[in-house]
C-alpha cells in the first residue's frame, strides 16, 4: 500500500506528537513524584499526630511490619516513644471492606495495654450525607479507651455500645466491626508489636487486616 504524499505528513507529524507526549508526561510524572510523594507523606504525619499519644520520636522512622498469609503487602506500624523510648502507642491502618459504597480505611492508635487512643477514617467512599457521621469527631471520640475487654463491638442496634447514624447502620457497623478486628489482631501480635519477637502471622485469620 503506497502513501501520498499528504499521508506521510501526516502520519509523521503524527509520529512526533506521540513522541513528545510521551517525553513530556515522562518529565511530569518525573518532576512531581517527589512533590506528591512527600505530600502523601506529610499527610500520614498528621494523621499520626491526630491519633497516637503525645511522643518524642518520630512514628515514620520507627515502624514495624507484619506480612499475613495471602496478603501481598505488609501491614506497616508506627510507633510512638515516651523521652525513656519506652513505648506510648502503636498505630496502623486497618480496612472496613464492607462499607456501604466500598472499603473504609481507618487509622487505628492503641496503647501498650491494647485499649484504644483515637481513630479516624482516612478514606472513604460512602455517599454524602449518610457516611458523613463515621467522619465526626465526636463519634469517633466513642472509642477512645476501648479495648477488646470492656467493650460490647457492636452498634446499638445489635446490641452494642456505638451509635448509628440516621438513616445509616451498614457504615457504622462495618467501621465497629473493622476496628474490633483490628484490635483482636494486636491483640495476637502482642509481644512482637511490643517486644520485638517474631510475628505469629500463622495464628490469624485471613481477615485479621481487612
Amino acid at each position: 500500500m503506497k502513501f501520498s504524499k499528504e499521508q506521510w505528513h501526516m502520519i509523521k507529524a503524527l509520529l512526533m506528537v506521540a513522541v513528545f507526549s510521551t517525553i513530556f508526561l515522562g518529565v511530569t510524572n518525573m518532576l512531581t513524584r517527589a512533590p506528591i510523594a512527600q505530600a502523601e507523606r506529610q499527610a500520614l504525619m498528621d494523621a499520626l499526630m491526630q491519633v497516637l499519644p503525645k511522643h518524642s520520636n518520630n512514628p515514620l522512622q520507627d515502624t514495624r511490619q507484619i506480612t499475613l498469609p495471602k496478603h501481598k503487602h505488609a501491614t506497616t506500624f508506627y510507633v510512638s516513644r515516651n523521652q525513656d523510648k519506652s513505648m506510648s502507642g502503636i498505630a496502623w491502618e486497618t480496612i472496613a471492606p464492607d462499607g456501604y459504597n466500598g472499603s473504609i480505611r481507618i487509622l487505628m492508635a492503641v496503647r501498650p495495654d491494647g485499649s484504644l487512643n483515637a481513630v479516624r477514617i482516612t478514606h472513604h467512599q460512602e455517599t454524602p450525607g449518610l457516611g458523613d457521621g463515621m467522619m465526626n469527631v465526636s463519634w469517633l471520640d466513642h472509642f477512645v479507651d476501648k479495648s477488646l475487654a470492656n467493650t460490647r463491638w457492636a452498634v446499638k442496634k445489635d446490641g452494642g455500645e456505638f451509635d448509628q447514624f440516621t438513616g445509616a447502620t451498614i457504615t457504622p457497623r462495618a467501621v465497629v466491626k473493622a476496628i474490633k478486628k483490628g484490635l483482636e489482631m494486636f491483640d495476637k501480635q502482642r509481644a512482637y508489636l511490643l517486644e520485638d519477637k517474631k510475628p505469629v502471622a500463622k495464628e490469624l485469620t485471613n481477615d485479621a487486616l481487612r
